[in-house]
C-alpha cells in the first residue's frame, strides 16, 4: 500500500493537518503511529484505513478488505452484543459464525446479550476489535486497540495481529500503551509538524537474503512474519 504526496486538511482555509506524506507499506507490515496528542495521528489511520479521503495526493493499492476500530467505539445503537455482531456479519458478506472464533478469543461470551450502550469502555473496545476482524482484513486499522482490554485480551491481541501480518496482511495502528513493545520489525510513523517519518526501532536493520523452492515461498515468508520480520517474496532466483 502506498501513499502519494497526500495531504489533508478539515477545510479549504484550516491548517494542514499533513503534507506531502509518501509512504510505502509492503505485505506484513506492522506500522506503529506515535506522535504528540492533536499532531495528527487519528486522522492519518483514518486516510488509512479510507473513512476519510485525502484533500490532496492519493492511497494506491489498499487491500480490497478493510477492517477499522475507531478508539472510540459508538455504542448509541439499538443493538445487543450479538445482534450487532450478526449485522455486521451481514454487511461484511461472511456467515454469523465468522463470529465464533473472535468471541471465544476476545473473551466475549459473557457480552453477548448485553445492550451496547450499557457495555464498560474496554468491553465495548472488545465489540469494535471483533467487527474489524469479522472480514479477515488485508488492512486493520487500530486506533488505541490495548485500551481498557483485560489482561487475557491484552495478550491475546498481539498473536492475533501477528498472524494477521503472517498471511500477508497490514496491520497499522495507535498504542500510548506499548501493547507491541520489543516486537522486532516494527516499523515506526511518527507524525510531526504535518510529516510523517518512518523508522524501525533498534537502530540499523540488515537485510538477509534467503533463497529457497518457489512452492515454499508463502510458508517460510509466513514463519518470518509470525516472528516479527519483514519478509518480501522477490521472485525466482536465476
Amino acid at each position: 500500500m502506498r501513499l502519494a504526496n497526500l495531504s489533508f486538511r478539515y477545510g479549504r482555509r484550516a491548517p494542514w493537518i499533513l503534507q506531502d506524506v509518501d509512504l510505502d507499506l509492503p505485505p506484513g507490515t506492522i506500522a506503529e503511529v506515535t506522535g504528540r496528542n492533536g499532531a495528527g495521528k487519528s486522522t492519518l489511520l483514518r486516510l488509512f484505513a479510507g473513512t476519510t479521503p485525502p484533500t490532496r495526493g492519493s492511497v494506491a493499492d489498499r487491500p480490497p478488505v478493510v477492517g477499522y476500530a475507531p478508539e472510540i467505539f459508538p455504542v448509541e445503537q439499538p443493538f445487543t452484543v450479538a445482534a450487532y455482531l450478526a449485522h455486521m456479519a451481514a454487511v461484511r458478506g461472511v456467515p454469523v459464525t465468522a463470529i465464533d472464533p473472535w468471541v471465544e478469543r476476545l473473551g466475549m461470551a459473557a457480552l453477548l446479550g448485553t445492550p451496547l450502550g450499557d457495555l464498560s469502555k474496554g468491553s465495548a473496545h472488545k465489540v469494535g476489535l471483533a467487527q474489524a476482524l469479522l472480514p479477515r482484513p488485508g488492512l486493520l486499522v487500530l486506533d488505541e486497540p490495548f485500551s481498557g482490554l483485560d489482561k487475557q485480551t491484552n495478550s491475546e491481541l498481539p498473536q492475533i495481529i501477528g498472524e494477521l501480518a503472517a498471511l500477508g496482511g497490514i496491520v497499522v495502528l495507535s498504542d500510548h500503551q506499548s501493547g507491541l513493545a520489543g516486537r522486532p520489525g516494527l516499523t515506526r510513523l511518527t507524525v510531526e509538524n504535518g510529516s510523517v517519518r518512518e523508522s524501525v526501532p533498534g537502530g540499523a536493520q540488515a537485510v538477509i537474503e534467503v533463497v529457497v523452492d518457489a512452492g515454499d515461498a508463502e510458508e517460510v515468508a509466513g514463519k518470518l512474519r509470525a516472528d516479527g520480520y519483514q519478509a518480501r517474496i522477490k521472485g525466482e532466483a536465476g
